[in-house]
Parts: structure tokens; sequence; C-alpha cells
């Protein structure tokens, strides 16, 4: 499976949205661990795995896969399945199981194929389509209105991240809380907007104090980094080297990092791999 670690990020922290998602959210989904699991045959690591806890054996085990993209080589069902088999024969586990496919955009979905329209109506199977999300799902938690946020066409996305905000700034207490929250948000959008500068994402935001976010401070020096050391490689890289892990960590992938620094992919995969021989 693809890791769309933007998506990840939010179930590691909070496994029960998952379930808040398919109308299915209990007291006892919040004990579920999220996280990956390695298939030993063919070497397939299955991404987005929610186990139960041990004394909750009557839960099944969850199988997650966002997909955000076109499904070109039409394989992403065999794919699923395949991993999820394999899962089962590897580690022959006492529960049952659950998988979902979690869609950004209902259009890309390939659509079920013929061998396995035995899951079309299973309780075993859910498909979620982001940009269908009922309007009133995003008031049960801010993090599901990043979810649905991520779903909606791109000129509705202003005012919805808008909305999130201000209901953070009005709801969260706690200001590093707050700004984690406004922080999804930021990242949700370049997420979507990989093109757009920090600053313009600010105005659409319409927010002075994403200013005051650790995050966006650290961004904007590593802008005037960049503006300084102009002509200068040594300053450019010292940049994208602080640059690059920021960006890692707010969820996006090499690609969309490459295309926010206006830098090869190789260049960005190349800092990664220095910085892990480093640490």
């Amino acid at each position: 499976m693809k890791t769309d670690t933007l998506f990840y990020r939010l179930f590691q922290n909070h496994p029960e949205l998952v379930f808040q998602l398919i109308g299915n959210a209990t007291p006892r989904t919040g004990t579920y661990e999220f996280g990956s699991q390695e298939v030993k045959q063919l070497a397939f690591r299955i991404d987005g795995v929610l186990n139960p806890s041990p004394d909750a054996a009557d839960l099944p085990i969850v199988f997650v896969e966002v997909q955000g993209y076109r499904d070109q080589k039409k394989t992403l069902y065999h794919s699923f399945f395949a991993e999820i088999f394999l899962y089962l024969h590897d580690y022959q586990p006492v529960q049952d199981w659950l998988g979902i496919l979690i869609f950004t955009q209902r259009h890309l979905d390939p659509q079920l194929p013929l061998h396995f329209q035995d899951y079309a109506t299973s309780q075993r199977f859910k498909r979620v389509y982001l940009d269908e999300l009922p309007a009133d799902l995003a008031n049960q938690s801010l993090e599901l209105g990043v979810l649905q946020l991520i779903g909606v066409k791109d000129e509705v996305a202003p005012e919805r991240a808008r909305q999130l905000v201000e209901r953070a700034k009005k709801a969260v207490t706690d200001a590093a809380e707050r700004e984690r929250i406004v922080e999804l948000v930021l990242a949700t959008l370049v997420y979507k907007f990989p093109t757009f500068e920090r600053e313009a994402i600010r105005q659409m935001l319409g927010l002075d104090e994403l200013k005051q976010t650790r995050f966006y401070q650290e961004i904007a020096e590593e802008e005037r980094v960049e503006g300084r050391a102009e002509g200068r490689e040594e300053e450019r890289e010292r940049m994208l080297s602080h640059a690059v892990p920021k960006f890692l960590q707010l969820g996006l992938s090499v690609e969309q990092i490459a295309q926010a620094l206006d830098v090869e992919v190789e260049t960005v995969e190349r800092i990664i791999q220095q910085q892990q021989e480093q640490n």
C-alpha cells in the first residue's frame, strides 16, 4: 500500500476517526492501536492496521487504505485484498477482520472488480468517499473536519479551513493543542495546494495568528534564509536540510516536498538519506 502520511498521522493519534467515518464509533474503539505490519510473503507491508487491545478479542482487526490519486494500473482492490489475506495467513489472528478503503474523491474509485463482488454488501468491507461525507459529520470532532477538508472542492476549501481554525480557537483551551489543529489545517492546505507559497495560504486562511505558530515561524525563517542565500549553493543546502524534515513531520510526501520547495525529487531523497545516516 502507498502511505499518505497526512492521513496516517491523523489515524495514529486518533484511531477512533476510522470508525467515525463509517458511523461505527463506540467507547471501545478508542482502545485500538494504529500502526503498520509486515507481511512476510512478497515483502508486503500493510501501512494501516488497527489492532484491538488484547482484552478486546471480539473486536475485528481493521485494515485501512487511503487512495488520493487515480489507480492507473487497476490493481488497487487486488493488492488490498491480497495483503489482507496474506496477513491472515501469516499471523492467523483469532479476531475477525474489517477492510476500509478511503477515497479522497469518489471518481478515484476504480470500482470493485468482478472477483470481489461478494464484498460489495459484506460487513467485512467498507468504502468511504471524503467528498461525500455529510456536512454535519465534521461537527463531531475537529480532526474529522480536517479529513473532510481534504475531500472538499478547492474553491470551498479556504472557507472550510477558516471555519475549522475558528472552531479550534473557541473550543480548544490548551494552546499547544490549538496550535496542533491549526498546523493540521495548514498541512492539509499544503496537500491540496502544493504550489502555493506559505504567505498565500496564510491569506487564504485570513489569519494573522498563523504567523505565531511554531511551524509557520520556522518555515518563514527558512524562506528568509533562502532569499539571503540566493546564488550560494551551500546556504541553499542548509535551508533545505532544515525545511525537509519539517515538511516530513507535517505528513507531506517526498513529491509534495519537492514541489513545495521547487527542487527535484532526487534532491529531497538525498537530504533524507543524509540525515538518516547522520542519525
